[in-house]
């Protein structure tokens, strides 16, 4: 109904605006940090040895701008860079304790929400989104 997607549309405004009720994070550090200690620790649970192209991959974003990401965050001591043992040109991106910390920050803060309701709201955020782009019109 009319009324419903209102709401929806009215629950999406929130959820925008749920960002800036974070916890502040340490001076420095972008939001996008969370992300990519996010998408890094999600890889390293399937045993992925993680490369900027992978971070890149799963965030749909250009590869350079991951790199200055990725190096500045290792400069803050959040990530750390290693050689590859088979091939010295491939280099792997791994949490420092010191990353792993501020991620965690994040997971604690929000702890009191349901796996469940938590893939709920993902989907349903998934599925308009794909809604939105697919019927894009201009209403002028």
């Amino acid at each position: 109904t009319t009324d419903k997607i209102k709401e929806m549309m009215d629950a999406c405004y929130m959820a925008k605006r749920v960002r800036d009720l974070l916890p502040e994070l340490p001076k420095g550090v972008a939001p996008s940090y969370i992300h990519y200690l996010d998408i890094i620790q999600k890889l390293e649970s399937r045993n992925v040895k993680v490369k900027v192209s992978d971070i890149s991959d799963a965030l749909n974003l250009p590869r350079p701008g991951v790199t200055r990401a990725v190096k500045d965050m290792e400069m803050k001591g959040y990530l750390r860079k290693f050689s590859s043992d088979e091939d010295g040109r491939i280099t792997y991106i791994t949490l420092t304790e010191k990353g792993q910390k501020l991620s965690e920050k994040l997971t604690q803060y929000l702890d009191c929400i349901s796996d469940e309701d938590a893939d709920c709201a993902i989907q349903t955020i998934q599925k308009l989104y794909e809604i939105m782009q697919e019927r894009r019109i201009n209403l002028e």
